[in-house]
């Protein structure tokens, strides 16, 4: 039975560097998402604090929303999970992906 259960770390370590628990996560009512917020998310799930299911349950994201995050963390860092410049990184990427 101990072999199905899964082991959380009570912290994690957040995009900026301070440790990140369940509690000081945005609330689930969270509706604006912001560069710091999205990427808290996006460490929590890296560290094992949530898992994705929970997280999109939690903040009524869908899957595809999630992994976009997720994407634009690991290509970009921070700075890619901001809106008014997704264009700019995408095509920042694709040009990359040629060479």
């Amino acid at each position: 039975m101990i072999e199905n259960q899964r082991i959380r770390p009570a912290q994690v370590i957040g995009p900026l560097g301070e440790p990140l628990t369940v509690a000081s996560l945005p609330p689930p009512s969270t509706t604006r998402w912001v560069v710091r917020r999205k990427a808290e998310v996006v460490a929590a799930v890296a560290g094992g604090l949530l898992s994705v299911d929970e997280v999109c349950e939690r903040y009524s994201l869908s899957l595809e929303e999630f992994a976009s995050w997720q994407r634009a963390v690991d290509r970009s860092g921070m700075p890619g999970l901001r809106v008014t410049r997704i264009q700019h990184y995408k095509s920042l990427y694709e040009r990359q992906q040629k060479f």
